[in-house]
């Protein structure tokens, strides 16, 4: 960083005085805290971590030091919930994101699916633009089969997310149809799911850690081993375990 584009010290400085004023706020904060998710704790911590981040920022473009303190991420917390005690009504919220990375397969598949609903006379013509194929598509598949799919599509996967929120009533027929997504209150979330290939990269770089890869298996490759003693497989699911069966790769859940 050039001298021009660096901080001053009075800067530096006052970005420490927040740091302080943040923490007198978030300890009187937990200190009155009405109960285990109270909003103005949760409010407080992301006040204190905003303030060290800046100030973090600050001294390392200053002096070129760091802080020693790490902000552990809230990517996995939700915000305190705010819903009914007893959900009896839900809302379910989707997003997948994807990228059309073969337009010209995209287009093909779209107009086969358009040649089969006109009778296959191939006069459809409704599958001429990728805008006019993803229509196609979209609406002779359900999300869940484009999603399995997606690369018989031309499309790519990209980040997903599932949001079960609470309602206080169920709504009326067609009653938010005009604005669909005006009511996703992050406080109303009973559990969310989400799919992306950043939880990998995570596993990627901490999977290994801690592995002893000296382990001595103690085999004899002269001696045979038992007919017996491989047919005691245990082919039951450990029920600790049983949350984890089906769920894709790279997913992360949070719920309450």
């Amino acid at each position: 960083m050039s001298d021009a584009a660096q901080p001053t010290a009075a800067e530096v400085r006052a970005a420490a005085e927040a740091v302080k004023t943040a923490l007198d706020r978030h300890l009187a904060a937990v200190e009155r805290r009405s109960g285990e998710d109270d909003p103005a704790v949760y409010e407080a911590f992301n006040e204190l971590a905003a303030a060290a981040e800046e100030y973090d920022e600050l001294l390392y473009d200053r002096y070129d030091e760091v802080t020693p303190f790490e902000i552990p991420g809230t990517d996995d917390a939700l915000p305190p919930y705010q819903g009914p005690d007893e959900a009896n009504a839900l809302s379910v919220l989707l997003r997948r994101d994807y990228t059309v990375v073969e337009p010209q397969r995209l287009l093909a598949q779209a107009q086969r699916v358009a040649d089969l609903e006109a009778g296959g006379t191939g006069g459809a013509g409704s599958a001429d633009t990728v805008h006019s194929a993803l229509g196609v598509l979209f609406g002779e598949f359900e999300p869940d089969e484009i999603s399995s799919r997606h690369k018989e599509f031309g499309l790519e996967e990209g980040d997903s997310t599932l949001w079960v929120t609470a309602v206080d009533t169920p709504a009326e027929p067609g009653e938010w149809l005009d604005a669909p997504f005006d009511q996703a209150d992050p406080h109303r979330v009973v559990c969310r799911f989400d799919v992306s290939v950043v939880f990998d990269d995570e596993l990627d770089d901490d999977g290994l850690e801690g592995l002893d890869t000296d382990v001595d298996m103690d085999i004899d490759p002269d001696v045979p081993v038992p007919l017996d003693d491989t047919d005691d497989t245990d082919d039951t699911v450990d029920t600790e375990d049983a949350d984890d069966v089906g769920r894709p790769s790279g997913a992360r859940q949070a719920g309450r």
